[in-house]
């Protein structure tokens, strides 16, 4: 005969780390309060909740209008540990979204995150930075990290943070810097700079020299990619392994060689070969970069003497599927065959 019983465990769907919820939006005001209680396993169910809901654009919009991000820096100085990854974690989430990343700068959340760099959780700091490096990929965002005086933190940061964090940050100072180099530039971010592109990690040289194509953008950041001898270094990543290395160090010395000084010193240190081999390239930035860096050397009456053997290289890169190479195949060749 069977008997009903009751059993001890749960049922397999409910998960005991999450706050029981209303459906969508109707659970935000609930989860707004409980981030505010004094119970901590409320405030870590409240959390795990939000890090599901916020996924969505619309709930993130309910999120900012009903005050959560005030609850969630609130939380980004609290004694958990748990606590603390979660609330960076949902912010970054938010600032996946348009929606988001505009709810940040009204609300002065960068601030707010800026007290993490230092958190002794490497998760927290990897959800701080995520955050950043999605707020950034808003040119208004990349104003407000400037804006609000982080960048010599973040430079800073780069030389002891731990290598996955240190690809993020790359990310984060490279479109800041798109916008403003000068206090990255003030805070010796090219003598950084330097040490990671001979770094063992693709990823960490690649970003690198893309890091070093924004700050070379300003006159300064040209003489000082000059000044600590970073041309030789960018010249020999040409020959790098990784086609993204390649590209991006063809890119910095794009900007790099517009100056007399920089164009002499990737002369010396042979960087017309290398280059010339990147015309082949199936990366179309890699073609594209290689092909400007070669015509502001050909800017140089040396440069402009070797590059005229190579002219035919370029009247085949004017039938490039890519407008952009045609066109500075183009330009190329008139600056190789004008005459003084």
């Amino acid at each position: 005969m069977a008997h009903a019983r009751i059993s001890m465990y749960l049922p397999p769907d409910i998960n005991p780390t999450q706050a029981a919820i209303a459906y969508g939006c109707r659970a935000l005001p609930k989860l707004n309060n409980e981030l505010q209680s004094e119970d901590l396993l409320i405030r870590q169910k409240a959390l795990m909740a939000l890090c599901d809901l916020m996924h969505d654009p619309e709930h993130v919009y309910v999120a900012i209008d009903i005050g959560c991000l005030e609850s969630l820096k609130a939380l980004l100085k609290d004694a958990d540990d748990m606590v603390r990854i979660k609330a960076a974690e949902v912010l970054y989430i938010m600032a996946t979204h348009n929606v988001g990343r505009e709810g940040f700068l009204e609300h002065d959340v960068i601030v707010a995150l800026s007290f993490l760099l230092n958190d002794p959780q490497t998760a927290c700091r990897e959800n701080l930075h995520l955050a950043l490096k999605h707020l950034a990929q808003l040119p208004s965002g990349a104003q407000g990290i400037v804006i609000s005086g982080l960048i010599p933190l973040l430079v800073w940061k780069l030389q002891k943070e731990e290598e996955k964090i240190q690809e993020i940050l790359l990310d984060t100072l490279a479109a800041c810097l798109l916008e403003d180099a000068t206090e990255a530039l003030n805070n010796h971010v090219v003598p950084f700079l330097k040490e990671k592109l001979l770094s063992a990690n693709d990823n960490i040289r690649s970003k690198a020299a893309y890091t070093l194509m924004a700050v070379s953008i300003p006159l300064e950041g040209k003489k000082q990619v000059w000044k600590f001898d970073v041309i030789p270094i960018l010249v020999h990543l040409l020959k790098d392994p990784v086609e993204e290395v390649k590209a991006n160090a063809a890119g910095a010395l794009m900007y790099a060689t517009v100056t007399t000084a920089g164009k002499y010193a990737a002369l010396d240190a042979e960087a017309i070969h290398p280059l010339l081999n990147l015309l082949n390239s199936t990366l179309r930035k890699a073609r594209l970069n290689a092909i400007k860096a070669l015509t502001t050397l050909a800017e140089a009456p040396e440069g402009r003497k070797m590059l005229q053997i190579y002219v035919p290289h370029f009247r085949v890169l004017e039938l490039d599927t890519s407008e952009a190479v045609r066109r500075a195949a183009h330009i190329t060749i008139k600056t190789i065959e004008w005459k003084p």
